[in-house]
């Protein structure tokens, strides 16, 4: 059977080529908003965090109507670090639209989610969008898409995908690059006719895979996916079942079914073959989970999620200041939420450390494992985390660590200290490529090189440097790099910031604080540049005598503190120092808070004793 009234697509692209722009004018002209409604920009971005940083975070599912046809969409995110997200919704489609921007053209996310679509069989229709812009090469976009088909196999078939030439902001595209569109009807058009509608048996058995996961305060858990064969019904029993676990197979049965109208769930009481639905009531069910009849047990392959790359620990709050501003402060809380997000998010692996108060988080980058700390962060959690690890591998008896594809776009005036910097960082240069006044450079480098990076580069290219990378292969351990060139100015004693300390410690190097911030001893306070780590006493108040005034204090000026956001202060720690994360607060402090005793674990350490 073919549903020729639906289509079922996921747009894919690199970050900030544009994907939400292009859903939100899909679903105003699709029909989804009244006339007169007044719709928010990014729609789809829906989540606090996603509306802050302006990135795509988690997929998201809605539809829109176009001449009688129902087109599912799936909005992906665009950054590399959530390409699990991307992965496990692909087998929910039959066609994807790859959003390429039409001055950068494709960059590295570009090439991930097309190899993960082709490799699928999935028909691909190529959006150039951006066309508006005064430095759009189009010609030579077009030609580099083409040559990424080519270099990622692909069939004739492939090569020959349609192009279509769209502002999503203007709301317009056209399938002529050299004529100007006057709305969606071009694309909508294409893919009605060039992705094709979704097939199965409806009169066999149920079978529908779980590709998304979400919660409801009302109904619980809500597995969403496509229906590959048969009809679900409310009420009907069903089995749980699993291709890669054999032997998971548990009887459940629908409580309430939904599909997607717009940006709403809307309840129906069956489904059949190719629609997008979500169904309630099935409590154990897990992403890549199979949704079949009693009868008709027949798991439906699930695609292996890449393996995470980086690791942090998180523990338990042990600082002097535990439990004062978290309301989830216990090992318990914090084992069942990160137990739970790692059921969410197929890209995140949860294992128990070495206490009972540890954890050991491994996930894609440190933008995922920031992302999540910043989530339950808000969420009332209080915890501490160290600094992130790349994942070593033993490859045919050699050490092996993670290789990242970097790319670069920087002023030419900055290509001498980034190549500088990429050297200490044993990044290989691949090639380098002119784009006007800008220079673009690929590397290969290890991703343990990249901590801390983002932020020089910032500094270097006078906030015009834009970096991406994508995870490349394991390679033999490429040596020693050095994490940091500087040092940390570290608080002497509990108490409260002074400004008469703080002048002093200045003198220092860059502090973090401002007067008035309670401190403990063994927190981090700044950063010394001259690389090794002070003990300033940040409390210290001025003797009063008969010839000085308690108020010439008054006269000290204080530079401004540098405040660091969650991003910053994990690029920041040392093999010795972690971060205690509070929903008000960042701190970054030693493991070992006594300073006598951590000069006494330095001197071992030297001495070779540990």
């Amino acid at each position: 059977m073919e549903n020729k009234n639906i289509r079922n697509i996921a747009i894919i692209a690199h970050v900030d080529h544009g994907k939400t722009s292009l859903v939100n004018e899909l679903l105003k002209q699709g029909s989804v908003f009244r006339d007169n409604q007044v719709i928010e920009d990014r729609v789809m971005d829906s989540n606090a965090l996603e509306r802050e940083r302006g990135i795509t975070i988690l997929s998201k599912n809605c539809s829109c109507v176009y001449d009688d046809v129902k087109i599912n969409i799936i909005d992906t995110p665009g950054h590399a670090d959530f390409g699990g997200e991307v992965e496990r919704v692909l087998k929910m489609v039959d066609g994807v639209l790859l959003v390429v921007d039409a001055f950068e053209g494709p960059m590295p996310q570009t090439r991930f989610v097309l190899e993960k679509a082709l490799s699928l069989s999935l028909k691909v229709i190529v959006v150039i969008n951006k066309i508006d812009r005064s430095d759009a090469r189009i010609n030579e976009v077009i030609d580099e898409v083409l040559e990424l088909f080519l270099e990622l196999d692909a069939n004739d078939e492939q090569l020959s995908s349609p192009f279509i030439f769209a502002s999503a902001r203007r709301g317009i595209a056209s399938d002529n690059k050299n004529i100007e569109g006057e709305n969606m009807t071009p694309l909508f058009k294409k893919i009605i006719e060039y992705i094709p509608s979704p097939c199965g048996d409806e009169k066999s058995g149920l079978r529908m895979l779980v590709s998304s996961a979400e919660h409801n305060d009302y109904v619980g858990k809500l597995a969403v996916g496509k229906i590959t064969d048969g009809t679900i019904r409310v009420g009907q029993n069903v089995t749980l079942c699993n291709f890669h676990d054999q032997s998971k197979k548990t009887k459940s049965k629908v409580v309430s079914l939904f599909v997607f109208d717009g940006l709403k769930k809307v309840p129906v009481e069956s489904a059949t073959v190719g629609e997008i639905v979500c169904v309630a009531g099935l409590e154990n069910v897990q992403i890549g989970d199979t949704i079949c009849d009693n009868d008709n047990v027949n798991p439906i392959e699930f695609v292996k999620i890449a393996e995470p790359s980086v690791e942090m620990t998180f523990m338990v709050n042990d600082s002097p200041f535990a439990g004062k501003e978290g309301k989830f402060v216990t090992s318990r809380h914090l084992r069942d939420r990160l137990y739970k997000e790692a059921v969410k998010d197929l890209s995140l692996k949860v294992t128990d450390g070495q206490t009972a108060e540890q954890f050991k988080v491994c996930g894609r980058g440190e933008m995922h494992l920031s992302i999540l700390i910043e989530n339950m962060r808000r969420d009332g959690y209080e915890f501490q985390v160290s600094m992130p690890k790349v994942l070593i591998k033993e490859i045919n008896g050699v050490k092996c660590e993670p290789i990242d594809r970097l790319y670069l776009d920087v002023p030419e005036d900055s290509v001498g200290t980034v190549m500088q910097k990429m050297g200490i960082r044993k990044g290989d240069l691949i090639q380098m490529t002119p784009h006007g006044s800008r220079m673009r450079m690929e590397f290969l480098i290890p991703s343990r090189g990249l901590f801390g990076f983002k932020s020089e580069l910032l500094t270097d290219t006078k906030g015009e440097g834009v970096i991406n990378s994508i995870f490349y292969d394991y390679e033999p351990w490429k040596g020693e790099i050095k994490r940091r060139d500087y040092g940390s100015l570290i608080a002497h004693e509990s108490g409260e910031a002074i400004v008469y300390g703080l002048f002093n410690a200045q003198e220092r190097g860059d502090l973090f604080i401002e007067p008035g911030t309670a401190v403990y001893g063994g927190m981090v306070v700044g950063q010394n540049p001259k690389g090794d780590d002070i003990v300033v006493n940040v409390c210290k108040k001025k003797h009063l005598s008969n010839c000085r005034a308690s108020g010439s204090d008054d006269a000290l000026r204080l530079t401004p503190p540098k405040k660091l956001s969650l991003e910053e202060a994990i690029e920041f720690l040392a093999d010795d120092e972690i971060l205690e994360v509070t929903p008000k607060t960042f701190r970054i402090r030693k493991i070992i808070l006594d300073h006598n005793m951590r000069l006494r674990e330095r001197g071992k350490i030297l001495r070779g004793e540990i």
